[in-house]
Formats: structure tokens, sequence, C-alpha cells
């Protein structure tokens, strides 16, 4: 008996047990904190992936137009559907936003002018729709309950909140790479932002100098797909712009103004220099809808080959063949000097009359117009008679001169081109539209003009150009990241040629225009959704990302 007592005393192989019965209160504690721990980590991340939704749905609708803040706190609140999965702490189920939508920068949607990232912190506060370019978006907090912790349902995670702030980003497309430098940036303007309002300038004339410097009024390009004539040739003649989608701001500059490459413009006015302004092709490079120019073609008016010049006049009659005015004035409705016999879409008075040395309102060197126009001149010329209300403006858009801008008859031209014939004696019937040449040509020569206004093909005449301060910038030719002031709207209104002001006689040697100059008309600022409005040739895309 004593000896089974001492056998059983002795045994060691159940000790084990009370040590797994003591320590399972411990693993049980550590399980279930790890879990916990793991369901609030879950839940951060949730809440986190909410508002970075919320806050780019916001971002998506900061267009600087009337109602966008109200538009982004909708967005922020109802265009995503959020469901907590992790949290119960009671609070309805969905992930929720504060219902605010006031342009400012208090509460859970808070608006700013900027953001800036080198130090993490919101510029201005954004008080109007316009200034609204940043939105931030705090998500209602919320809580984990323990579930499995030593002190089931008497702990709590405390509530997690989350945050996003977001911004929208904008590229342009298929339009060529180009850039001007703001024409009313004063000399010696340190200002990057400084103002240049291309809404207030609807239909006035801008000439840009292509000088290779940059100065106020001039214009360059921008980088795109690689430099080199070849590819900047491709950029301005082809349909569809090699490369890629220049965003909106932080362009890359080229440097200087390569003339030979001009040519490729001019296909959009359905100059073919040669043959060789299109490479790879004239199915690449479409001429516009409507071409109408100053520009005549072929030997019955006196130009050899089959190359495109300005109708041939001596020092005598110029002023009748050729649109030369004397003055910055129109022409009178009577006189020896009435109705030019080829005239495209004319420049503003003060250039037109001016040529290369220009001066509007009064200002020497001023490249910006008055947008008054010789529209009488102008309908004598390809139309016969004055204007006479023919642009509707409901049709059209407002008038700020009181008749139409060059843009808006140039679109009434292709509205109306199977009824509206050149009446001029001699046309054959044809439109003077896609073939906008003097009437002696036309009855003799049967050289192509031009094309019969197509539906398929894009307005190649309308344009998006980036406009810098290029002085407070410091350009002075290539340089990266460059702010963009903002993107506009141009109207190519003449084909980029050297123009004389006669062809012999004194003073013909004259220069009247340059190669490298683009006269555009001034259409407005380019705005989101651009795309119908530009016929397919001009497009914004807008894109909103995190920037935290």
């Amino acid at each position: 008996m004593r000896r089974r007592i001492r056998r059983i005393g002795g045994d060691s192989s159940g000790a084990v047990a009370p040590t797994v019965a003591l320590s399972l209160f411990a693993l049980i504690g550590a399980g279930g904190i790890a879990f916990d721990y793991a369901r609030m980590a879950t839940l951060d991340t949730e809440l986190q992936s909410a508002a970075d939704q919320a806050a780019l749905a916001a971002a998506s609708q900061l267009d600087g137009t009337t109602g966008a803040c109200a538009r982004a706190a909708a967005a922020a609140r109802a265009l995503i559907t959020n469901t907590t999965l992790l949290a119960n702490d009671g609070s309805p189920i969905g992930i929720g936003v504060a219902s605010e939508s006031a342009c400012d920068a208090t509460g859970s949607i808070r608006f700013y002018q900027s953001y800036n990232q080198a130090t993490d912190t919101p510029g201005a506060a954004a008080t109007t729709d316009a200034e609204a370019k940043v939105v931030q978006v705090a998500i209602n907090g919320r809580a984990v309950n323990f579930a499995l912790t030593p002190i089931v349902g008497a702990l709590s995670s405390g509530t997690f909140g989350a945050e996003a702030i977001a911004s929208l980003g904008h590229a342009i497309c298929k339009t060529p790479p180009i850039m001007m430098c703001n024409p009313d940036e004063p000399i010696g303007n340190a200002n990057v932002n400084y103002p240049f309002d291309a809404n207030a300038l609807k239909g006035v004339g801008v000439l840009l100098v292509g000088d290779g410097s940059y100065e106020p009024g001039n214009w360059g390009f921008l980088q795109n797909n690689g430099s080199g004539a070849s590819v900047l040739l491709k950029n301005l003649a082809y349909n569809t712009p090699p490369g890629d989608c220049q965003p909106q701001t932080g362009v890359d500059t080229q440097t200087g103004v390569v003339a030979s490459v001009m040519d490729g413009l001019n296909t959009r006015f359905d100059v073919d220099a040669n043959g060789n302004s299109c490479p790879g092709g004239n199915a690449l490079c479409s001429p516009s809808l409507n071409v109408r120019k100053d520009l005549a073609r072929g030997t019955t008016c006196g130009i050899t080959g089959q190359g495109w010049e300005e109708n041939q006049a001596s020092s005598a009659d110029y002023e009748s063949k050729r649109y030369r005015p004397a003055s910055a004035t129109a022409y009178p409705t009577s006189g020896p000097t009435t109705t030019p016999e080829i005239m495209g879409h004319p420049r503003d008075l003060c250039h037109a009359y001016s040529g290369t040395s220009w001066s509007c309102g009064g200002t020497a060197n001023r490249r910006i117009g008055t947008g008054d126009w010789d529209i009488n001149a102008y309908w004598r010329s390809n139309f016969g008679a004055n204007y006479a209300n023919e642009v509707s403006v409901a049709t059209y858009g407002s008038q700020p001169k009181g008749y139409p801008t060059r843009y808006q008859v140039y679109l009434w031209e292709m509205d109306n081109y199977t009824t509206k014939l050149n009446p001029k004696a001699g046309s054959g019937g044809k439109t003077a539209y896609s073939k906008p040449v003097a009437a002696t040509c036309l009855a003799t020569n049967t050289a192509p003009y031009g094309i019969e206004p197509s539906t398929s093909v894009a307005d190649r005449r309308r344009l998006s150009i980036a406009v810098l301060n290029c002085k407070a910038l410091n350009i002075g030719g290539h340089e990266n990241d460059q702010p963009v002031l903002k993107w506009v709207d141009v109207f190519m209104v003449e084909p980029s040629f050297g123009r004389s002001k006669c062809t012999s006689g004194p003073g013909c040697n004259t220069k009247y225009t340059d190669k490298t100059d683009i006269y555009v008309e001034i259409i407005g600022e380019t705005q989101s959704g651009s795309a119908g409005a530009t016929a397919g040739q001009v497009v914004r895309r807008d894109v909103p990302y995190l920037i935290k």
C-alpha cells in the first residue's frame, strides 16, 4: 500500500494540465486582442478608402463653373455608396459625410484654391466656385466594440476617422503643341498668374509673332513626342497629332520656331507646299470644312506652277485685287477701291492696316486687336453686297461688336454652303467656301482649289493654345514643368504666309505679313467637355486625382 501511494505521489505525467489551464486565459486574451486589432486596422482602411473615393468624386465636379462646390459636396455624399462592414458602434451602417455645400474651408467638406505638396499644406480658402481647385473631405467617425477581449463588450476602439484631399487634373488632347506668351503681360512682370481674360476678348484678333523669343504676344512650341523639324511638322499637320496629351499645367517648352514646319499648319487651309506639307500622305492632314482664304492658285491668275500665292497685282492696282486698307478704317462703300477681288477672313482693322508694324488701341506693338474687322468689304467680295444680318445671334451666339465674329461667319458659311453660292460672274456655280479665288480664275481654270465642305472632317481651324506669363517665368527656350495660366480656344483667321505689299513698283518689297506669324481670333477659355464645341478637334479631359 505504501509502495502504491509513493508511486502515485511521484507520478508527473499530468503536471502540464494545470499550466495549460492557467495559461488558457492569457492565450484567449491574446487571440482576442489580435482579432480586435485586425478589425480596427481593417476599419481604418475601410474608412480611408471611403474618404479617398468621396474626395475623388467631389474633385470631379471642380470645373470652376457656377454650382461647382454644391455639385462637389453632393458627389461626396451621394455619388458613391459605402457600407461599413467592421464598425459595430450602433451608428447607421453607411459611411457618411456631413451635409454641406458652401464654398469655404470649414466643416467636413473644405475647398481651397491650391495645395502646396512641398509643405503639405493647403493654400488660401476658396470662397467662390471659380476659386475651388482642391477639396478636402472628412468621413464621419466610426468605432469597433471589442468582441473577444477579456472584458467582453466593456471596451471600445474609440472613434476612427479619415480624410482625403483631391484635385482635378486637366489634359488637352488632339491639338498642336503650341503656346503663347500672355500678350497682356507687362514688361518686368513678376507675377506668374498675371491675368489674361480670354472670355472677355471674344472675337478679338491677336497677332502671335514667331521670332523665336518669348516676348508678350509671341508664340512657341511645347515638347511633345520628341523634337526636330519632322516631328514638329507632323504635330502641326496631322489630323491627330502624335504624342501625348498636354497637361493643363506643368508643360515643357521647346526652343525656337522653325519656319519650314509652318507648311504643316497651313494644310488646315488646304495649302500644300509642293506636296511636302504632310509627311506620310495627304490623307493624314485633312483640310478644314471651310478653307476660305486670300490665296489663289493656277496660271490664269498669273501664278506659276501649282503653288498657292496671293492674287497677282501691280503697284497701280493692288488695292483693287488684294485686301490692303490704307488706314485702320473700313473700306468705303463707293469709289474705285471698295471691294477686293479676293478676300479671306481678314485681320482686325488696326492689324490689317499696319501689317507687320502693328498699333492697336493707340498702343505701339500692341498684339491684341480691337475686334473690329471689315465685314462689309468681306461680304461684298464674297457675296456681292454689304452684310445684312445674315448670321443669327440666336444660332451663333452673342456679337460683341454688333455684327458677327469671323469664327461665327466661318460657321455660318459651312451651314449654308449648299444654298449660298458666290454671286460673281464666272463662278460656275461653285461654292466660295472651299474655293476662295478670284472670279477670273474660276472662269477658266480647272485646277483644284480645295475641298467641298464635308461633315467627315473635324474643325481644323479651331485650336487650343497654352497661355504662359513668359516674363515672370523667365522662359528662354527649353524649360520643364512650366505653369500654364490657362488654355484658350482660338480660330485660325488666315494661313501663315509671307505676304508683300504688292508685286512690282515702289514699295512692293515692303513685307505685309511674315510666314512665322500666326493670326488668330479669340473664341474663349477652353472649357471642360469642349470636344463637342470643337467638332472633335480639341478635347479637354478632366481626371480627378488624390493629393493626400
